[in-house]
């Protein structure tokens, strides 16, 4: 029987603490600044992201894995005995997942198994650790990949944004939006529906009453009995005070077996600013 192997990218969010701990490998999406071509979470961190964008007063764009690193990188592990579970960033949020398609298709759909997330950052993450608790129960990649693609529709993502400087340098607001949000303090709620971001709500005012709607709809499933209780992220990019808030909060009125603090890669913070924060978690049904 085949060793599995876990695999997502750099997207999910997990640090490299947990990704040794839980024996996950990662492959880095790439930021671009110009001609100059760097590896999330490999060459450049958050930090020295938002450090050049001061400087250079732009913000980077972002790439795709391409079929030659996913080839290069699962290549070896195929070699060496193990079936390879792959689940990446949705793929109508990045071109990742198709380049994973090509890899399958070069390598062997007999040794790969892909699953489309239809999610970022640690919306990705919740699955993966699913899909470690799987494997160490037992279950083939093939296996795996069906239980977790059953899992997809189930997980929830939102995020608050603080300021809309970076959506709107990427092209995501209008100079008007960006003046009249600024104005009012809007703190759009993003959240991830069928694979796609769609502005949820656009509360007004301090960032803690975003941060209040978002803890609603989590205690809301709890309440009628609807959330997995295994991991609950609460995911952020230099938003520590409201991490503190929500782990609060959170652990007031519910019992999670795991509650993970993780914080936004290069790729997700160049899209979302600092201070942007979200709680992900799967429900029942």
């Amino acid at each position: 029987m085949r060793d599995v192997l876990i695999v997502t990218d750099s997207t999910a969010d997990l640090s490299e603490k947990m990704l040794d701990k839980y024996h996950i490998k990662s492959i880095p999406l790439y930021v671009l600044f110009g001609d100059d071509a760097y590896k999330d979470g490999v060459d450049i961190d958050t930090r020295a992201l938002y450090d050049k964008v001061d400087d250079l007063g732009f913000l980077p764009k972002t790439q795709a894995v391409s079929p030659g690193d996913f080839i290069d990188f699962f290549k070896p592990y195929i070699i060496n005995n193990y079936d390879i579970v792959y689940i990446g960033i949705g793929s109508k949020i990045s071109g990742t997942f198709q380049s994973a398609k090509i890899a399958q298709e070069e390598l062997g759909h007999e040794y790969i198994y892909l699953v489309d997330s239809k999610n970022l950052s640690s919306g990705i993450a919740l699955l993966v650790l699913k899909a470690k608790d799987l494997r160490a129960d037992g279950y083939t990649a093939k296996q795996i990949k069906e239980e977790i693609d059953k899992l997809v529709p189930l997980v929830r993502s939102q995020f608050a944004i603080r300021t809309l400087d970076y959506l709107h340098k990427g092209g995501r607001a209008s100079g008007t939006a960006k003046l009249i949000g600024g104005i009012l303090g809007i703190k759009p709620i993003i959240q991830v529906r069928d694979g796609k971001l769609d502005v949820y709500k656009k509360p007004a005012g301090k960032m803690s009453r975003a941060l209040d709607i978002m803890l609603k709809d989590f205690f809301d499933e709890h309440d009628h009995d609807n959330l997995d209780l295994d991991y609950v992220m609460i995911t952020h990019s230099f938003a520590d005070k409201q991490a503190v808030y929500m782990k609060e909060k959170v652990n007031e009125k519910v019992k999670v077996n795991h509650l993970i603090e993780s914080h936004a890669g290069c790729v997700i913070s160049a899209h979302c600013g600092a201070g942007t924060i979200g709680i992900l978690y799967i429900v029942k049904s």
